[in-house]
């Protein structure tokens, strides 16, 4: 593990982004609220800020930082639901393993609710969208892609 004990906290955030793909079955059903298991945005969403929350515990080197704030935004999109986390933090090292940890959660409790619908259904491309503070200072994908 990085020994961070000499660094400064500073204010620091990360957005990242992922997509889970389901068929038009699926997608009517989201968009109807005929999901059997439920309210599935609103349980993703809290599940998402669950897994950012615990992030330290995943991940075996990643420390332990107080989340200060945490987003999970869901979209029901024509080809399925579009995930985006924002989490921050003032503290001594960056908040993106937490905002992928979110998507991935909140994309997987997509998938848990949706799966007695369709089988086939899949979490993908999660990704770093951004971030700010820390040493490395501000980084967004959408600047920096060829």
């Amino acid at each position: 593990m990085v020994d961070v004990t000499e660094k400064q906290p500073t204010v620091r955030s990360a957005t990242a982004s992922g997509t889970v793909v389901c068929g038009p079955a699926v997608v009517a059903a989201l968009r109807d609220g005929a999901v059997p298991k439920g309210d599935v945005l609103a349980v993703a969403r809290i599940a998402g800020i669950a897994g950012a929350k615990r992030t330290a515990e995943l991940l075996p080197l990643a420390h332990v930082i107080g989340v200060h704030g945490a987003s999970v935004d869901l979209t029901v999109t024509d080809d399925g639901v579009d995930v985006r986390a924002t989490v921050r933090t003032a503290d001594r090292t960056g908040v993106e393993m937490e905002a992928l940890t979110a998507v991935a959660v909140a994309g997987l409790a997509v998938v848990d609710m949706v799966k007695g619908l369709d089988k086939s259904v899949e979490l993908g491309r999660v990704r770093l969208e951004s971030k700010t503070g820390g040493k490395s200072g501000a980084w967004n994908r959408e600047t920096t892609e060829p």
